[in-house]
């Protein structure tokens, strides 16, 4: 088996929108999905990104992928990464994909001196906790998500005043 992990390319997106329906099937979201590959290639090539993407290929089969963008905590004074989505083919897991795909994006976050790399787990995701506890990752279940959908975002932003 020939891995190979590098930056995403614009040729990828297709084989990485393949990979993100899965992953929206697997997390019970696939309703929620509206992504293109011309929005990913705005998002990740266009005039301004706003996210990174590493891919993972096995015998130059795409079979996995890392989405991540840059934060900030104002605790710490320093950026951060956030880890959008790690994903490997079912069929795939097991061999240390998701592992080199975290490990590079963990090394982006080092040679950024940033301080902290975090995502979120749906939490009846177990496999995939219990993966990122064996990494050294920690939960924090004192924190709720909160998140705001298009229509509430332009209901708040229509109700500021000057």
């Amino acid at each position: 088996m020939s891995l190979e992990i590098r930056p995403a390319l614009v040729a990828d997106l297709p084989a990485m929108m393949g990979l993100v329906r899965e992953l929206a099937e697997y997390e019970r979201l696939a309703h929620a999905m509206v992504a293109t590959v011309e929005s990913f290639q705005a998002a990740l090539f266009g005039e301004r990104p706003t996210a990174e993407a590493l891919v993972a290929l096995v015998d130059g089969e795409l079979v996995g992928y890392a989405i991540y963008f840059q934060n900030f905590s104002t605790f710490v004074g320093r950026a951060g990464i956030y880890l959008e989505d790690l994903y490997v083919r079912p069929e795939r897991r097991g061999g240390g994909i998701g592992k080199q795909l975290l490990a590079r994006v963990a090394q982006v976050a080092a040679e950024r001196q940033c301080q902290r790399l975090e995502w979120v787990v749906l939490d009846w995701n177990q496999p995939s906790i219990e993966f990122y506890k064996r990494l050294g990752a920690e939960p924090l279940d004192e924190w709720t998500i909160f998140r705001m959908t298009p229509e509430a975002i332009k209901k708040l932003a229509g109700s500021s005043t000057a």
